[in-house]
């Protein structure tokens, strides 16, 4: 069976499923295979609970009409998904960098929904199965997809770009993530910019932030661009006004009042403001996405707990999102600080120097306490006496007493796999 034979399947199917626990009535399941599971072995379960078809790429029934025996059930997958996005012929807006990636994919897409139909990726779906999922769940109604693409290795965004073949890119930043697959941050900013080279080799448009001097630099030469920032040479001219603990941005003589913590969050918000200008959406519809737009899933998060204020930031770090964080922790107005730093992975090598780092930088901040908990920063070198460090979240949680706070201000961040959300349930 040829792809085009495959994507009449896929269009009378109520939508693909990979995973037979969530298969629903009609869906087009694919059997993928990864290091702890198959797929193909489930097949017959989908079947059963639904499931119009089973690509599959082992033999492991009789096969008969509901299933469907391909070379590679993840490739198809994505051959499928690319000639969707043939198909549909949308206007693909892609975007990737170290930090800020989903909060400024869902700050785009709630600007663009007030004006178009648009589809964005779920959750942080950016790798080389989520981004199929993505494209795949775009119909004849969506006018504008945002795709957002993750990568910790060279060449994983190229082949993205290939799949979904974007009309419009943005990188929010190059910073230290992921150092252990792409080996250091020039690794980081060569993988990230396979983007701009896929959008520059398709004369597409780039959106640039005009502050971030490292993208000015790649891009010099390249003219089909929509730039942002605070100088009036700019196409959007946002000024940035405050940050405490909200960020205040200023477009058009107007104030634009988000529920968005730390100044970092400043060029995510910038981007959107941006980007929506660009598709013509008004300025009131601008800001009132923007400003009814509230961060969730662990993402600068304001949480009050009895008289405690807590910064919740646990959904990832690296050193330059954990540095920025600190940042802007040492310049809010609170009287009683406390930072709790959780290690950072995929670090590689540079983890010793990465985390020794941090924990110089967060000692010598105006914080009355710092807490550091994991395996990494253990292991470093602690001078001061309001630090700290615990080896795991267990011995954190069994030798430190939070029962005596009160008009506290709170940092929680850490990279997922320490999920120091359970801070919460301490206090």
């Amino acid at each position: 069976m040829n792809i085009e034979q495959l994507h009449k399947i896929f269009l009378k199917s109520n939508s693909v499923s990979t995973d037979t626990r969530k298969v629903k009535e009609n869906d087009l399941f694919f059997a993928l295979k990864g290091d702890t599971f198959n797929g193909n072995k489930f097949a017959k379960d989908a079947i059963e609970k639904g499931a119009c078809f089973a690509v599959i790429d082992e033999e492991v029934y009789n096969i008969n009409d509901t299933f469907i025996l391909v070379d590679n059930a993840l490739e198809t997958l994505q051959q499928l998904a690319a000639y969707h996005r043939n198909y549909l012929g949308i206007k693909i807006i892609a975007l990737t960098g170290s930090n800020g990636k989903t909060t400024t994919k869902e700050l785009i897409n709630v600007v663009l929904s007030t004006k178009y139909k648009t589809t964005a990726t779920l959750g942080n779906l950016n790798n080389h199965i989520g981004v199929p999922l993505t494209l795949l769940s775009m119909d004849s109604s969506t006018e504008i997809g945002i795709v957002e693409m993750g990568a910790n290795h060279l060449k994983e965004i190229e082949f993205l770009c290939d799949i979904a073949q974007p009309y419009f890119g943005y990188i929010t930043n190059f910073g230290k993530a992921h150092l252990e697959g792409f080996g250091s941050l020039e690794g980081v900013i060569q993988g990230k910019s396979e983007l701009y080279n896929y959008l520059k080799e398709n004369n597409k448009l780039i959106f640039i932030n005009s502050e971030d001097e490292k993208q000015v630099a790649i891009l010099k030469d390249y003219d089909n661009t929509y730039c942002f920032g605070s100088a009036n040479t700019n196409d959007v001219i946002i000024c940035f006004k405050e940050a405490n603990p909200f960020v205040f941005s200023k477009f058009q003589n107007k104030i634009i009042e988000s529920k968005l913590i730390g100044s970092y969050n400043f060029s995510n918000i910038s981007a959107a403001i941006a980007i929506g200008n660009y598709f013509g959406v008004d300025i009131d519809s601008n800001k009132n996405a923007i400003e009814n737009y509230f961060p969730s899933n662990n993402r600068s998060q304001i949480i009050h707990k009895g008289s405690n204020k807590i910064i919740l930031d646990a959904y990832n770090a690296n050193p330059t999102s954990m540095k920025a964080a600190l940042e802007n922790f040492e310049n809010q107005k609170d009287t009683y600080k406390i930072a709790v730093l959780g290690d950072m992975f995929e670090l590689g090598t540079d983890a010793p120097k990465e985390h020794q780092y941090i924990a110089d930088l967060a000692s010598t901040m105006p914080f009355n306490h710092v807490v550091l908990i994991g395996e990494n920063f253990n292991k470093t070198k602690i001078v001061s006496p309001k630090v700290s460090v615990f080896k795991s979240f267990q011995d954190f949680k069994t030798n430190f007493d939070f029962s005596q706070l009160d008009n506290a201000s709170l940092l929680i961040k850490g990279s997922r796999g320490m999920a120091l959300e359970r801070v919460l349930e301490m206090l």
